[in-house]
């Protein structure tokens, strides 16, 4: 028996914030997206606060009493297989040049059963926050043999076959730099049959970048699957691989197939050569992802005062029109100690180091975590609209000043139209005084609108 449901007096701000909505569900799809005319009065809905998450009733009516309906958040460059194996691989300089090395050398003692279990916690731990597409880039160590470079791949293609119901997982596997031999084109080739999405890369720490992003190009229109590539991750200005990266997203053709994350040296060149590169790019057709937490934590790391911070040229690139989404990158590895999966606190990060705090500006770093990754990724059926998958996120707030600056812990994530995770009760305060307090000023002040306080 399929399920419908109805959502009352949702806010959907990424459509309009003139007015709440009614939502439909049947058959797992947007049945109606319909505005409503002012706030509706539904006796017989279950407020959303109250809900378990739970119903076997052929009809489930719920109240948001106003709360954020989002789509699912889309995470557009992570790193899975890598997160939470800090305790194995540590970081003392914090620099990216021994993130890279040590996993490098650490790299051969882990399982299969290891990094699929990191692969596996990391992917449901961001699920758990909201996000509902999530694009792997895979370690890919063909130098330690094609067994040991495959035993990732196959982890991650168990991980994404059993958590197809409840996410999509995008993989790309890391083309080595360092040894861009027949062998490893060979292996990569082969883990696209096997299941991968498409082809990444570093080609910016190559000592010949351009062949080898010829090579991955051809190898890429060969086998038909899209190429995201680390580009440019450094503070050298010099440091300009994005050039060739677009001019040959042009001379294949391939508008929407091409993604290039981080970007960094475009943050430390002149204003003119970063508007050259960016008009490449945008001319390309080509995608773009910063990665703020992780940029700004490694970069500048042997700066003087002052030190550069590595996060791109966000507002640039927005201006350009190249779809840039903000992603969580590392987690918990040697490239980056700290991360938890969860795209709202990197759009907080995002709007800090972009310095992005105006209204129009928030509601652009929200599109930053759903509309604009979901275009990167190439995300099917993407958004609140009839016909589409009831894939979405609510979210303990009413506007989007209040999602960003208290990052709310209860979320309601759907995907489908099932239920994946209900938030729990709200906290209340152990001090019956003090939630009296807490709950008068929270009538009071707000952030819907201003209020005259009165005592």
């Amino acid at each position: 028996m399929e399920q419908e449901v109805v959502i009352f007096n949702a806010s959907l701000p990424l459509q309009s914030e003139e007015t709440l909505y009614t939502l439909a569900i049947g058959g797992g799809k947007w049945t109606s997206v319909t505005a409503q005319t002012g706030e509706v009065e539904a006796p017989e809905a279950v407020c959303l606060d109250k809900w378990n998450g739970s119903s076997a009733d052929a009809r489930l009516l719920l109240d948001a009493k106003g709360k954020i309906v989002l789509p699912g958040f889309v995470d557009a460059h992570m790193h899975l297989d890598k997160a939470f194996s800090l305790p194995q691989v540590g970081n003392v300089s914090g620099t990216l040049g021994e993130a890279v090395v040590n996993y490098a050398a650490a790299a051969p003692r882990f399982s299969k059963e290891e990094i699929k279990a990191r692969i596996m916690r990391s992917a449901l731990q961001s699920i758990s926050y909201g996000t509902v597409v999530l694009r792997s880039h895979l370690d890919f160590h063909i130098k330690h043999g094609k067994d040991f470079a495959m035993r990732t791949i196959e982890a991650a293609l168990e991980v994404k076959a059993e958590l197809k119901p409840y996410a999509e997982l995008q993989l790309f596997p890391l083309l080595p730099y360092f040894e861009f031999s027949e062998a490893a084109l060979d292996a990569a080739e082969e883990s696209v049959a096997m299941g991968v999405t498409g082809l990444g890369g570093a080609p910016h720490l190559s000592p010949n970048p351009d062949p080898d992003i010829d090579r991955l190009f051809a190898l890429a229109d060969k086998l038909g699957c899209p190429v995201d590539l680390h580009t440019d991750e450094s503070d050298d200005p010099n440091q300009r691989t994005a050039i060739h990266i677009a001019r040959r997203a042009m001379e294949y053709g391939w508008r929407g197939k091409v993604t290039a994350g981080h970007l960094c040296s475009l943050a430390a060149m002149k204003d003119e050569d970063a508007a050259m590169i960016i008009g490449l790019m945008a001319e390309a057709g080509m995608g773009a992802v910063t990665l703020p937490g992780a940029n700004l934590y490694l970069q500048g790391r042997h700066d003087a005062f002052p030190v550069r911070r590595g996060v791109t040229r966000v507002k640039e690139l927005l201006a350009a029109g190249i779809p840039l989404a903000a992603a969580s990158d590392n987690m918990h590895d040697p490239f980056h100690p700290f991360g938890r999966g969860d795209l709202l606190l990197i759009g907080l990060v995002t709007a800090y180091a972009a310095h992005m705090g105006s209204p129009a500006e928030m509601r652009e770093v929200l599109r930053m975590i759903t509309e604009y990754p979901a275009r990167v990724t190439g995300a099917d059926g993407y958004g609140i609209l009839p016909g589409n998958p009831a894939t979405f996120v609510a979210l303990d707030a009413r506007t989007p000043e209040e999602l960003l600056t208290m990052l709310p812990e209860r979320r309601w994530v759907w995907r489908g139209g099932t239920c994946l995770k209900a938030a729990p009760a709200k906290e209340k305060w152990s001090s019956a005084l003090l939630q009296g307090y807490w709950e008068d000023s929270c009538e009071r002040v707000d952030f819907v609108q201003k209020r005259a306080l009165t005592l």
